[in-house]
């Protein structure tokens, strides 16, 4: 009797949606150019001053599912709700103003077979970036977990949301997110994966980054005391994804 292939995965696209009437159809068609016709793409707006819900509202495709939050809390928050939101197999982060460059569903859900979370590059446009941000992974220290956990805490191990995406189950890890965690998700998540040691990164671009003057990243320079207070959330952040670890073996 011939074997039988398994079933392609379903992805879900996670978006938090925040002031993005600007840019967000160029990017939501961007995605959708991609998926398939049982993939989804979950859209928090997280209480837009604009136009961004009726935008997303306005493009016709039964694949996109708007959520329009009551209150606003921040992108973190958003973010957390769009992936516990999610019924996919494979969950992608998306920002609202990037572009997806060609292949990036096929290339990361097929990664996914051999980890748990995969990270990619990105190319840029609309501006530059701190040179701090053009740092770039490599798939030789995808293994390193301790050492990336690390990195990630110092803040040059380039994870980036935009350029994640991850099996389903690691939400048993990843949910709720650290009460404390007040920004870099991101790196929370980051955090999940190496500790569970299932992380593999690709050195190819899957997105493309648009700089603007409204980007959530950091751009401009912090005091001490805010380098300091993040370095101490996300390293609490860091022991936790640790501690979840081990509980769940």
């Amino acid at each position: 009797m011939p074997a039988t292939s398994a079933p392609e995965p379903r992805v879900s696209v996670c978006i938090a949606a925040y002031n993005g009437a600007r840019y967000i159809l160029e990017q939501v068609e961007s995605i959708l150019s991609q998926l398939r016709a049982d993939d989804e793409v979950v859209i928090v707006d997280d209480c837009s001053t604009d136009d961004t819900a009726s935008v997303v509202a306005g493009i016709v495709d039964p694949r996109i599912r708007l959520i329009r939050a009551q209150t606003n809390r921040g992108y973190v928050r958003t973010f957390e709700r769009a992936i516990g939101l999610a019924t996919g197999d494979v969950i992608f982060l998306s920002d609202q103003d990037d572009i997806w460059l060609p292949g990036r569903r096929d290339e990361m859900v097929g990664a996914l077979e051999h980890a748990e979370l995969v990270v990619t590059n990105f190319s840029y446009f609309g501006g530059q970036v701190p040179r701090l941000q053009r740092r770039r992974l490599s798939s030789a220290d995808s293994t390193h977990r301790l050492r990336n956990i690390f990195w990630i805490w110092v803040g040059v191990r380039p994870y980036y949301g935009c350029c994640m995406a991850f099996r389903a189950e690691a939400r048993a890890r990843l949910l709720p997110f650290p009460a404390y965690l007040t920004e870099t998700h991101d790196q929370w998540i980051g955090f999940v994966g190496n500790a569970d040691g299932a992380v593999l990164h690709l050195e190819s671009n899957s997105v493309a980054r648009r700089i603007h003057e409204a980007n959530a990243t950091v751009k401009t320079s912090r005091s001490l005391r805010a380098i300091v207070s993040a370095r101490l959330m996300t390293g609490r952040a860091a022991l936790e994804a640790l501690r979840r670890a081990r509980r769940s073996r």
